[in-house]
């Protein structure tokens, strides 16, 4: 005879007095654009939303996000401790406000910013790298503004160069500011902004030249030392002073630690100002990101606003009024517990991590690396043979086993190229790439058996394309690039990316 129990952890237990609790009081669905009539219990409303959440991913299996999921349960304590601190309150809040500068002197000084030993650095926490661009990019603006006026020259037709790889907040400071985005398309092959043909693009209207530490794409850090030294060159050549600012979103907490001499912050002249995200390799959760200028002339004065209405006079430059303290707070628990030297080993055993991961997925022989070894630790790669599955339905099956792998195309001129990318963080470990390996290989098995998706799509996109046309035999990276279309619509043009 077999004996089942059917003893249940006290927890469990808890959970599901909870629940019917929660299912038993509330007798009508809670109304979804509308306050509720009545209370109810806290119990109740906390299970409720509990259960609901329950439906979400779970962070750690989230691969397609830089954003840190894991911090040690001292640092968790202290942000517990601080949700409640107001930090525009910096009267009130001294001491925060003190951590937040210490931040900023740090990072400073880790970017080798021209600082002396009684001499602050230059710079703002901020909600993300989002709003840091956009700090730099109104600081850039401002200066190239006032430079025209006082010259008698136009100034309402300001440009920035970057790469056409760049994360959407840059099309989102271009669009919200007025300033026109010149964009380098990538080419196959080529994910990064080409430093030749971006200083081609400078004219005089250039507020700024944007490189990126990082790509959201691929994870490739571009050549900032080349594009510093053709920008001097032009710059020699027209008499003018266009600058570099690097966002180092996702770089900026790895380089100084894996590639010190990599020359791409302050030890270049041209570069003015530099954005990172405390809440991507800097191991804080979301969300706070930083700016650092190189000194107080690159940041105009005018920008900065000085109130005394909660207090003594305050000095601020953001876009928001109002945020947490809490992970200013953490960002400082990182700094001084990990030091240079826990930095270093946790991004030494992402980059481990990722070889391990690339391995795995060359021994498949299904797949082409696109990432590169140098940059964030993350891989990207595409499918060899994408004539009868695609990189989306891998990104879809993927998900069953509970992994979340996004799939995308590139942008401009290489959009006809799809890829998965894998971003390797702190809590993502040797035994959870040997594990999303394994998953991979059954996903294509199961692939394998499975009849081609595209034999009534592909027709489709054929017949849309040879309306006005005879029918021509198609050679096989038109076909690819007719599927990817197919898909590149099915997705709706969806950019990926969180500051």
């Amino acid at each position: 005879m077999v004996i089942t129990s059917t003893a249940t952890h006290p927890d469990e237990q808890a959970q599901s007095i909870f629940s019917t609790f929660a299912s038993r009081y509330v007798r009508e669905p809670i109304p979804r654009f509308k306050i509720p009539e009545k209370s109810i219990p806290k119990d109740a409303a906390y299970q409720i939303i509990n259960d609901e959440l329950m439906l979400d991913g779970t962070p750690r299996l989230n691969l397609a996000s830089f954003v840190t999921t894991w911090m040690e349960p001292e640092c968790d304590k202290l942000i517990m401790a601080s949700l409640n601190k107001n930090y525009v309150d910096m009267d009130e809040y001294p001491v925060t406000t003190e951590l937040q500068n210490r931040c900023v002197n740090i990072i400073a000084n880790l970017f080798h910013a021209p600082i002396n030993e009684d001499e602050t650095a230059v710079g703002v926490s901020t909600v993300g790298s989002s709003e840091a661009i956009m700090l730099a990019g109104l600081a850039f603006k401002r200066k190239w503004q006032t430079k025209r006026k006082a010259e008698g020259k136009p100034y309402d037709k300001p440009n920035i160069v970057t790469g056409a790889n760049v994360q959407v907040c840059w099309e989102k400071f271009a669009r919200y500011f007025e300033v026109e985005l010149k964009e380098v398309k990538l080419s196959e092959g080529y994910y990064v902004m080409d430093p030749v043909k971006a200083v081609e693009m400078v004219d005089e209207n250039t507020i700024c030249v944007a490189a990126i530490l990082g790509s959201t794409m691929t994870g490739e850090f571009e050549d900032v030392k080349l594009l510093s030294e053709l920008l001097t060159e032009k710059n020699k050549e027209t008499g003018w002073d266009t600058p570099i600012h690097v966002d180092a979103a996702s770089g900026g907490f790895i380089a100084p630690f894996l590639y010190p001499d990599l020359e791409w912050d302050f030890r270049l002249p041209l570069v003015k100002s530099i954005n990172v995200s405390g809440h991507k390799y800097g191991l804080v959760y979301p969300g706070v990101g930083w700016v650092v200028w190189r000194s107080k002339d690159d940041l105009p004065e005018e920008l900065v606003f000085h109130i005394n209405y909660l207090g003594s006079d305050q000095p601020t430059f953001t876009l928001n009024f109002s945020k947490g303290s809490s992970q200013i707070i953490a960002q400082y628990y990182q700094l001084i517990r990990l030091g240079f030297e826990g930095y270093k080993n946790i991004m030494e055993n992402c980059l481990e991590n990722t070889r391990v991961l690339k391995e795995g997925i060359e021994r498949t022989g299904r797949f082409n690396i696109i990432s590169k070894d140098i940059g964030v630790p993350l891989l990207a790669f595409s499918l060899k043979d994408s004539s009868q599955h695609s990189v989306f339905e891998i990104s879809d099956q993927l998900r069953k086993f509970g992994w979340i792998v996004p799939a995308y195309t590139m942008p401009p001129n290489a959009q006809h190229v799809a890829v998965l990318r894998v971003v390797v963080r702190e809590d993502f470990s040797c035994g959870l790439a040997q594990r999303l390996v394994s998953d991979i290989e059954k996903v294509m098995m199961l692939l394998d058996t499975l009849p081609s998706t595209f034999s009534t799509k592909t027709a489709h996109v054929t017949a849309i394309t040879s309306e006005t046309s005879e029918m021509v035999k198609k050679s096989a990276m038109e076909t690819q690039r007719e599927i990817v279309l197919y898909w590149k619509r099915l997705v709706d043009g969806k950019k990926l990316g969180a500051c």
